[in-house]
């Protein structure tokens, strides 16, 4: 069932952001199904019920992630359906105040601009609240609506990692992106 804006942690005009919750899975996981060409071969968001429970019991459980579902605020019944996620990996604390972004959208919400809005909210909450200070993004070279996302959210090219994640089967390159809050502020 979809949830009303009064879940969200965050919301702009289009889409608000929300944590998961275990009852997300049945849709999130008939998005990730139809979104397979989309996805692959960069992501590969959770398709059964038993990857969904341990991918979602990690972002909720784990205090070094913090996931985000992306959900269309359209009113009647389909407001708040999933239209992407925004996840926050490898949260550090004390003096680095640091996370790693991982993110996809769904395919009836690609091209739409959704995700570009959330990422925006997602920065101004690990900004805001979570009291982050930097947020990276770790994109293979050839992922051009990924890369696309990142600059459009004002992360800056950091640098290039030969064989940096394994996906897929191999070890794959990967450009580095970034954003402070500083960054963020002075846009």
């Amino acid at each position: 069932m979809p949830h009303t804006a009064s879940r969200y942690l965050a919301e702009g005009p289009r889409v608000g952001i929300r944590p998961y919750t275990y009852e997300d899975g049945a849709e999130f996981i008939a998005r990730a199904r139809e979104s397979k060409d989309l996805h692959q071969p960069w992501l590969f968001p959770p398709t059964t019920d038993a990857a969904y429970a341990g991918y979602a019991g990690r972002l909720i459980e784990d205090r070094s992630k913090a996931g985000f579902l992306v959900c269309e605020k359209r009113g009647g019944e389909r407001d708040g359906s999933i239209a992407g996620f925004i996840n926050i990996n490898n949260i550090v604390e004390g003096g680095f105040q640091c996370g790693a972004l991982g993110y996809g959208v769904f395919a009836h919400a690609a091209g739409r601009g959704l995700m570009r809005e959330a990422m925006g909210l997602v920065v101004d909450h690990a900004f805001g609240p979570m009291r982050l200070h930097r947020l990276e993004i770790n994109v293979q070279p050839g992922n051009a609506g990924s890369i696309a996302l990142a600059r459009g959210a004002g992360f800056r090219l950091e640098g290039f990692s030969p064989n940096m994640i394994y996906i897929d089967g191999a070890w794959r390159d990967h450009e580095r992106w970034a954003i402070t809050a500083e960054m963020r502020a002075g846009r």
